[in-house]
């Protein structure tokens, strides 16, 4: 909180705090919910100066394909697709040029991924490349096939969600019916049960904020770990033995997209092996897994 007397540039706050000026480069720093731009930038008393701490993704991004001007990577669970509070370098994105030595700016990603889903990303290294990835999306020729398991079955084993989704009381989620909500269709089919949860293979047909997240709540299927839509962060297994979620059993694995020549690319990332020992410790049936990325859904 910026008191009587200190400022008036931010410059003034962050020395104060000793904290170092490339946290403003890195998007680490934000004034109230704006994001700072400048050590220049005016701070007042009253306002309140946010500084995330560094993170920074050390490891290579890990490249499926590189063709045609793009780039498709596989995505951890704990990292953002694109800049967030947590700042720049510690992006998928910032990951992902390191990897190609490559500016950031040279890459556009087509899709994301929230913090705490794993799989495909894709990017754009190109122009020509964005504009045919948007083309699709319009078309219905970017297709994405992501595997979940929820904590409880849909009433009906497959099916469509239709339900409009918006913005809601808090900025960072989404609702149905949110204000300013947009028509939003996500498919959908269970692959299989164990005890109450349920492995389901889901489709988005458009591409909303949160989508699969809040129509798969909404269903009264949420999500495990999945927290911010009402789905559980631990569970006791009749075994008497407690998991805890650290992410959401939510994972792209499979992205088609057309080549410049209208063939068709697939790229598929793995289910990591801890989502995978969710389903196991539930005595859920290992073959499910390849059952629901061949599956099809309408």
């Amino acid at each position: 909180m910026v008191r009587a007397g200190e400022g008036p540039s931010l410059a003034d706050i962050l020395a104060r705090a000793k904290v170092d000026a490339d946290a403003v480069d890195d998007g680490r720093v934000f004034i109230g919910r704006r994001r700072a731009r400048s050590l220049d930038d005016i701070v007042r008393t009253g306002d309140e100066v946010h500084i995330a701490a560094r993170e920074r993704v050390d490891a290579p991004a890990v490249v499926l394909l590189d063709a045609d001007g793009l780039v498709a990577v596989d995505k951890p669970a704990d990292v953002a697709t694109i800049p967030d509070q947590s700042g720049a370098s510690g992006s998928l994105l910032a990951s992902v040029a390191r990897t190609l030595g490559v500016d950031p700016l040279a890459l556009h990603a087509t899709s994301r991924l929230d913090r705490g889903v794993s799989g495909v990303v894709v990017f754009a290294r190109t122009s020509e490349a964005a504009e045919r990835l948007r083309l699709a999306r319009l078309q219905g020729t970017y297709g994405r096939r992501y595997l979940a398991i929820a904590a409880t079955a849909p009433a009906e084993p497959s099916g469509e969600w239709n339900d409009v989704i918006g913005r809601a009381s808090d900025p960072r989620h989404r609702a149905v019916d949110g204000r300013d909500a947009t028509p939003s269709l996500s498919r959908y089919a269970v692959m299989g049960r164990a005890g109450a949860w349920a492995l389901l293979v889901l489709e988005p047909v458009t591409g909303r904020t949160h989508q699969l997240r809040v129509h798969a709540a909404h269903a009264g299927a949420p999500l495990l770990g999945d927290r911010a839509y009402g789905g559980p962060s631990r569970v006791t297994l009749p075994t008497g033995s407690v998991l805890s979620f650290d992410r959401i059993a939510l994972h792209a694995a499979r992205v088609r997209v057309p080549r410049p020549d209208g063939s068709v690319c697939e790229v598929c990332s793995p289910v990591p092996s801890v989502v995978r020992g969710w389903w196991a410790s539930a005595r859920g049936d290992e073959g499910d897994w390849e059952r629901a990325v061949e599956h099809r859904t309408g």
